[in-house]
């Protein structure tokens, strides 16, 4: 995969393919899936919008699974309003997707399409966060640049009527930032997921996680295991299940969850939080371990390189992140077609 923009330059994660398609018009609209950034990652690097739903707002039935308590599938397309149609599209009950049920009290009646306003800013409590959000540590030229950019388009945010509240803090950023529970859950997840997955296909040989690591050792050349690996496979085929420790993992995560960003969204009254990024963002790991909603709509170009601007909010909360990404792209009109 090769980022239309810069063929030098990372197109970002597991949904790139999908953010390629969208960026040099191969496609008109685009589905990714995301665990953690796989949707906003390559939607920011590849200059797309991409819409991460809450999860189970949409049906993750017939999707490869890793952890279905993050994993979510929506729209990459190259305008907000392309992709609020297509989440109109894909939202819904499906039997398949228990998480479904509980999560269509979220849907709002008339549906996403209706927040497409222009004036969608106005009033929009708007929290920004700089640290790590708005930290790039890549090189003085490009920290400044960057950093020039979002100021210029806090700026454009509070002209369009949002209310900025900056210098925020989440009490335990460094602690989720850097604590490896999210990465310990996964493993235990995915082979229980992915088992699951495995032994509903109609026809496969391929029946269990053990299965897969057969496979791939024996057709390594064809899986590129020298370039990629499986370790992630290998260290999950190790576990076993749900214990008291285990459990612990996923109650940590719940508490980080409760304690950092809900905590403050709720203690400022925010409808949003804000963030920067360029090629690997911060932003997408609060949102993941939570099971909260992002859009990222395109921010600037660096040379050539794209880069996003983020906006993460509390379950449910699609409807606001619609109107503040569509109010920033209309007043803004940053995107631009990569030279193909």
């Amino acid at each position: 995969m090769l980022n239309p923009y810069d063929s030098a330059t990372t197109p970002c994660g597991s949904s790139s393919g999908s953010a390629i398609s969208a960026a040099a018009n191969f496609a008109t609209v685009t589905l990714g899936s995301e665990t953690d950034g796989s949707i906003l990652c390559p939607s920011s690097d590849n200059s797309v919008v991409g819409i991460k739903p809450t999860i189970g707002l949409t049906s993750r039935a017939g999707v490869v699974p890793i952890t279905p308590r993050q994993d979510t599938i929506g729209p990459i397309c190259r305008t907000v309003a392309d992709a609020a149609y297509v989440l109109d599209a894909i939202v819904g009950i499906d039997k398949h997707d228990n998480a479904t049920i509980e999560m269509s009290k979220y849907i709002p009646k008339g549906g996403y399409a209706q927040f497409l306003r222009r004036d969608g800013l106005k009033g929009k409590r708007i929290g920004i966060v700089r640290h790590p959000f708005f930290e790039f540590n890549i090189s003085k030229d490009v920290d400044t640049f960057l950093a020039k950019t979002y100021e210029q388009h806090f700026n454009t945010l509070r002209q369009k009527g949002a209310i900025l509240i900056d210098h925020l803090k989440i009490q335990n950023i460094d602690e989720i930032m850097n604590d490896p529970s999210e990465d310990v859950a996964m493993r235990i997840e995915i082979k229980i997921a992915l088992n699951k997955y495995l032994t509903e296909l109609v026809t496969s040989p391929v029946r269990s996680l053990a299965d897969v690591i057969d496979f791939n050792n024996k057709n390594s050349m064809l899986e590129e295991i020298k370039n990629y690996g499986q370790e992630l496979f290998l260290a999950a085929e190790t576990t076993d299940g749900f214990g008291k420790e285990e459990k612990a993992v996923l109650a940590n995560l719940a508490r980080q969850t409760r304690d950092g960003f809900k905590k403050l969204m709720k203690k400022y009254e925010l409808d949003a939080l804000v963030a920067g990024g360029y090629l690997l963002p911060d932003i997408p790991k609060i949102l993941a371990i939570g099971g909260f909603p992002g859009i990222t709509v395109p921010a600037g170009y660096i040379k050539k390189v794209p880069f996003g601007i983020f906006f993460g909010g509390l379950r449910g909360s699609e409807p606001k992140l619609i109107q503040i990404a569509y109010g920033f792209e209309q007043a803004t009109k940053i995107r631009k077609p990569p030279s193909l």
